[in-house]
C-alpha cells in the first residue's frame, strides 16, 4: 500500500476548513435553505456593470497575471501607484501569502481570540505559533494586541476593522495613534474587508507606503462579488515586491478582473448597495428587539445579536433557525458567542427570519 510521505507539519494538523458552507448543511438536511444569512455575502449582487464585464470575458485565456489593468484602476482610485498594489484570491489568498512570506516553524504570531479563524489556519499551517488576547467590550484591542507582540516578539499581528464577527469597529485615527507602540520587528495585517460598509473615518489615515502596516481590501463584501475570490492589499513597494516570490501568477481568472475592473467603475451601484445594507441593518436590529434580543452595534453588512444567555442558549437559538431554514453564524469563543450573527439580506430573507426567530427562540428557552 501506498504511504503519503506527508511531511511532519501536514501529518500533525487536522484535515478540517476554517467554516462549515451552508452547502454542506444542505446537503446534510437534504433541502436548501429558504434564507442564507451566515456568511456575510452581498445578496444585493454586484453591479450590472460587473456582471456583463465577467459574462463576456475571454474565458479560454488565462488572466493577466500581473492583474495590470485592476492595479493601475485600484491606484488611481486610492490615489498611490500600482507598486503599492497586489491583487489576489480574496482576501483569504493573501493572507495566506503574507504568513508564507514571514511565519515558519514556531514564529510568533498575535491575534484576537475568536477573531477570523482562516488567518490562524494559514498560521498552523506553516507551523507559526498564536498567541491572543481577549476582545475588550466586544472590540479588538489594538493596545493589548500590538503589547503581547512585544512579549512574544511577533513577526505579525492580526486586526480587523471593521471586526468580523463583532461589527464592531475603531476609529482609524485611533489605530494610527495605537500602532505607536507596534514593536519596530512586527508587520501589522491589517484586514479592512468591511471598511465600505463603515462610517467616515474608519479607514486607517496613514499614507499608503508606511512600511508597518499591510491593508487588505475585498470585492466581496460591498461590491457583491465574493464567488470571483478578488482581493487586494496595498503596502510599501518592497513588501508588494515580495509576493512575487510565492504568489500564484496565475491565480486570478480574467473573468474575476474583468468584473473587478467594472464593479470599480461604478460607484454609483456601490452607493445604492451601501444604502441597502444600512437599511437591512435597521431591520434585523428592528427584529430583533421585537424578540428581546440586544443588536449590537454594526458597521459592517451583518449585526451581531446579543442573546442574553450564554453560549450554549446562542447555538440552540443558531441550531432553532437552521432547522428552520435560516442559515446564521456565530462568534465560537466565549463571552463573544453568547451572540449569533445575522448577514444584511433581502426583504424576502429578513421577513423569513423575522417568522423563524420566535420559534427558535421558544424553542432553545424550552431546551
Amino acid at each position: 500500500m501506498t504511504e503519503y510521505r506527508l511531511t511532519p507539519l501536514a501529518k500533525s494538523l487536522p484535515a478540517t476548513v476554517p467554516f462549515v458552507g451552508p452547502e454542506t448543511q444542505e446537503r446534510a438536511m437534504g433541502r436548501p435553505f429558504e434564507a442564507r444569512l451566515g456568511a456575510n455575502e452581498n445578496v444585493f449582487g454586484p453591479s450590472p456593470h460587473a456582471i456583463k464585464a465577467m459574462a463576456e470575458a475571454g474565458h479560454w485565456m488565462y488572466g493577466d497575471p500581473e492583474s495590470h489593468e485592476l492595479r493601475t484602476a485600484l491606484a488611481a482610485h486610492h490615489g498611490t501607484t500600482v507598486d503599492h498594489i497586489i491583487v489576489g484570491e480574496g482576501i483569504d489568498g493573501l493572507l495566506g501569502y503574507v504568513v508564507r512570506l514571514f511565519v515558519g516553524q514556531g514564529d510568533a504570531v498575535v491575534t484576537s481570540d475568536g477573531a477570523y479563524p482562516t488567518f490562524n489556519y494559514h498560521v498552523a499551517g506553516y507551523g507559526g505559533t498564536l498567541h491572543k488576547v481577549p476582545y475588550r467590550e466586544d472590540h479588538e484591542d489594538p493596545a493589548a494586541l500590538f503589547a503581547k507582540a512585544g512579549e512574544v516578539d511577533a513577526k505579525l499581528v492580526y486586526l480587523a476593522n471593521p471586526d468580523n464577527p463583532m461589527g464592531s469597529w475603531h476609529r482609524g485615527e485611533d489605530i494610527a495613534a495605537a500602532m505607536d507602540a507596534l514593536p519596530v520587528q512586527s508587520l501589522l495585517v491589517l484586514d479592512e474587508a468591511y471598511v465600505e460598509t463603515a462610517p467616515e473615518g474608519t479607514a486607517l489615515p496613514l499614507a499608503w507606503g508606511d512600511p508597518r502596516v499591510i491593508r487588505m481590501r475585498t470585492f466581496s463584501k460591498a461590491y457583491g462579488m465574493a464567488g470571483a475570490r478578488v482581493g487586494y492589499a496595498i503596502a510599501a513597494p518592497e513588501l508588494i515586491t515580495a509576493f512575487h516570490k510565492v504568489r500564484n501568477h496565475f491565480g486570478m481568472n480574467r473573468s474575476a478582473q474583468a468584473g473587478a475592473l467594472a464593479a470599480l467603475a461604478d460607484q454609483a451601484w456601490l452607493t445604492e448597495v451601501k444604502d441597502r445594507v444600512a437599511q437591512a441593518r435597521t431591520r434585523i436590529a428592528q427584529i430583533a428587539q421585537e424578540n428581546g434580543l440586544l443588536p449590537l452595534p454594526s458597521a459592517t453588512n451583518f449585526v451581531t445579536l446579543d442573546c442574553g444567555h450564554d453560549g450554549a442558549f446562542a447555538k440552540a437559538v443558531l441550531d432553532g433557525l437552521v432547522a428552520r431554514g435560516i442559515f446564521v453564524r456565530m462568534p465560537f469563543v466565549a463571552p463573544q458567542n453568547r451572540c449569533i450573527r445575522i448577514s444584511c439580506g433581502t426583504d424576502d430573507d429578513l421577513n423569513a427570519l423575522a417568522a423563524a426567530l420566535p420559534d427558535a427562540i421558544a424553542a432553545a428557552k424550552k431546551g
